[in-house]
């Protein structure tokens, strides 16, 4: 019996010592594609005035409640939203309970089983939560009760977020809900800056911490390995925060190009064991703005290529999915776009993780376009927008506002809560050493450049309706890229934000001409400029160059990678012959592949690339040449011909067989030959029509098959 006892004594011992991470309990969906119904009452406009369902997250328009507005339109709407919602809760005695909203549009109140959670809540895009602990019943049902104005009470935030904004404004909780669950002495965030040269600080925010509770904390890999020893603070309960110091020897770098990451475990330990454990993901690295000189990461001079993104769907609006976000951060990536800048709002969470894991340089925005928050407000949600962003290693600015929606009281309120002491940038103007002004023409893209401060347009080469995005994207970045102190650029924009109305037949609404400026559609449809900025930015740059009699088989190449060495990427060339216009095929023929000679090119150098092409080469049509990243992505395919238009139409004896043929170009292009005409559309290229003296046949061609028709037309 005794060894019974101790044995249990010990099991008890054992799962005391285990310590405890937050549990976390949804209570709505986790994006667009799962969702929870509740309850739900919309004041006004479409489906108002009655009780019924909506699923959550999501925004209220596209379920079919309320009005769509466009930022700075006329028509206000100022619904409401009241939802309701019970959940269970557990044996959650001697827990902390909180409530968490990810995003709510816009003035948020929060009521637990009939008692107000916290002060009203104002800010569209940030994440914000109660301590509910004294208001939820244990192992019972309570009741959630939330009411979610449309428009601000303050005039503020109205201004910087919809009155004066330049995009789709909604309602709605947008963002997941969901409980977090902490023993009673917990650790709410922490702050990590971690450098380049191996050295780890770590800001530890932890609440009810008694006399004799250590902090731990451990680095280790994503696959748990410990990386390093543990190390610890002694709490104070009085402390504002704890800090932890240790430092690592040749940490594995966090770049774009090379996105390694870490992870964190922090746990509160005292003599009865572990306590509460908090997981935190981080990637060594060093940002630095040199003044009259250039961005730096890890000590090496970068340019950002990048796009602005606004967090859109058109069937979903505001409320997204993983898959979307990973389909954004793939598309940047495929186009060789290795930054990326919020617009005009810090995005969902789960896409800043994207762009940790798969390498993408960010600018998070806090919102004012045009219009600015006012101090008092802004303060609390600058600190909402750094606690939950701060440990992101993508993360190289915070920008405070857009385009004159600088509120400058804020901007030293970014470093209280960001070790890293970030630059702070005002897009649209020079600040902290950054010209960010948007827009400049040639001629402003060569002053800007030729001057002492650091270049890097915010926004630039405006692509409404894909009309200037790679249209003279080339000129600018040539100018651009050879100026020392030139750190890149984002193009506007990435996406066309054209929503599908439901309350007009599902049509896609553009607002006019306001929203389609994207280089891909609203359903990520590339579209023709994204294949030539992917030429232009790709990191291993050919310069557009003619094959002729003088060509060697040698091709200059430019590493414009900023880590990558070039041995570290693939290259693959082949020779092909297209079919004539007598043959019954349409395929071309690759006579021959294969590699060229190995090239070994630093970051930044240029070379020679020797394709060791067979000796026939020039008996060919076409030369392709595609190269290949380090994770085998491709990065362009480049296409040379090798014959002349002169020299390929040249051996046709279609005109010897049927005669002379006549042309005819002015309001359509007719084809004559052989006693026939073929009217063909200068629109779409098709053949309309076909007249042989005086009788006229219709042309026309069946999708299922393909095949082309005809029929005479009687008069």
């Amino acid at each position: 019996m005794k060894k019974l006892l101790a044995a249990l004594l010990g099991l008890s011992l054992s799962i005391n010592s285990f310590a405890q991470s937050t549990i976390i309990k949804y209570l709505s969906g986790t994006d667009k594609d799962h969702t929870v119904q509740w309850d739900f009452f919309c004041t006004d406009g479409r489906l108002s005035q009655r009780w019924t369902k909506i699923p959550v997250p999501s925004n209220w328009e596209l379920q079919g409640f309320g009005a769509y507005n466009y930022g700075g339109d006329k028509d206000k709407a100022h619904e409401e939203g009241q939802y309701k919602h019970q959940f269970m809760a557990g044996a959650w005695t001697g827990k902390r309970v909180f409530i968490v909203f990810e995003g709510s549009m816009t003035d948020t109140k929060v009521m637990i089983n009939g008692k107000q959670a916290g002060p009203i809540h104002q800010g569209s895009f940030y994440r914000f939560k109660y301590d509910i602990t004294e208001l939820v019943k244990p192992n019972a049902q309570n009741l959630l009760e939330v009411t979610v104005s449309k428009m601000s009470a303050n005039k503020g935030v109205n201004d910087a977020e919809r009155n004066r904004s330049d995009f789709w404004v909604f309602g709605g909780i947008y963002r997941p809900v969901y409980l977090e669950i902490t023993p009673d002495a917990y650790i709410d965030r922490t702050a990590v800056n971690a450098k380049a040269d191996g050295s780890f600080q770590l800001d530890v925010y932890a609440n009810n911490l008694q006399n004799g509770d250590v902090i731990e904390a451990q680095v280790q890999t994503l696959k748990s390995v410990n990386v390093g020893q543990p190390f610890t603070v002694v709490a104070n309960p009085a402390a504002d925060h704890l800090e932890l110091k240790s430092s690592f020897d040749k940490p594995k770098l966090w770049s774009a190009e090379f996105p390694n990451l870490y992870q964190v475990v922090v746990t509160i330990k005292n003599k009865k064991g572990a306590g509460h454990r908090l997981k935190q993901k981080f990637g060594f690295r060093t940002v630095e703005v040199r003044p009259q000189d250039g961005l730096y990461v890890n000590g090496t001079k970068v340019v950002l290529k990048g796009t602005c993104r606004h967090s859109f769907w058109p069937e979903s609006g505001r409320t997204l999915s993983h898959k979307i976000q990973v389909m954004d951060v793939k598309l940047m990536k495929d186009m060789n776009n290795n930054a990326v800048r919020m617009s005009h709002y810090p995005p969902d969470q789960d896409f800043l993780d994207v762009c940790d894991s798969l390498g993408v340089y960010v600018l998070d925005e806090l919102t004012g376009w045009q219009s600015k928050y006012d101090t008092e407000v802004g303060r609390k949600l600058v600190k909402e927008t750094v606690v939950r962003d701060v440990n992101h290693p993508s993360i190289l600015f915070w920008d405070n506002g857009n385009e004159g929606g600088w509120n400058t009281d804020l901007d030293n309120d970014y470093a209280l809560y960001d070790p890293q002491k970030r630059t702070v940038l005002h897009p649209w103007s020079l600040f902290n050493d950054v010209d960010t002004k948007h827009y400049p023409d040639y001629n402003g893209v060569l002053k800007a450049t030729a001057a002492n401060n650091i270049f890097m347009p915010t926004e630039f080469m405006h692509g409404l309706y894909d009309g200037g995005h790679a249209a003279g994207l080339e000129d600018f970045w040539d100018l651009m890229y050879k100026h020392k102190q030139a750190a890149g650029g984002f193009l506007w924009a990435l996406v066309d934000e054209n929503v599908i109305r439901t309350d007009k037949n599902n049509i896609y609404d553009g607002y006019g001409n306001r929203a389609p400026d994207g280089l891909v559609g609203p359903h990520r449809e590339k579209e023709a400029s994204f294949y030539g900025v992917k030429e232009i930015w790709s990191p291993v740059y050919i310069k557009p160059q003619p094959i002729d009699k003088t060509f060697d088989g040698k091709i200059t190449v430019e590493n414009r990678y900023d880590f990558t060495k070039l041995s570290q990427c693939k290259f693959k060339w082949k020779l092909v012959k297209l079919p004539s216009a007598q043959a019954k095929t349409t395929a071309p023929l690759t006579t021959a592949t294969g590699v060229p000679a190995p090239l070994e090119l630093a970051p930044h150098q240029s070379g020679t690339l020797n394709l060791k092409l067979p000796a026939n080469w020039a008996s060919n049509d076409v030369l392709y040449l595609t190269a290949y990243g380090p994770y085998n992505e491709e990065l362009y395919t480049w296409t040379w011909a090798i014959k002349s238009p002169a020299a390929i139409t040249k051996p046709s004896a279609i005109a010897g067989k049927f005669g002379p043929v006549a042309v005819d170009e002015n309001n359509q292009l007719v084809v004559t030959v052989d006693a026939k005409k073929y009217y063909f559309d200068k629109t779409t290229g098709y053949i309309a029509k076909v007249v042989k003296g005086k009788r006229d046949f219709a042309v026309w061609r069946t999708g299922f098959s393909g095949c082309w028709h005809y029929a005479e037309i009687v008069h």
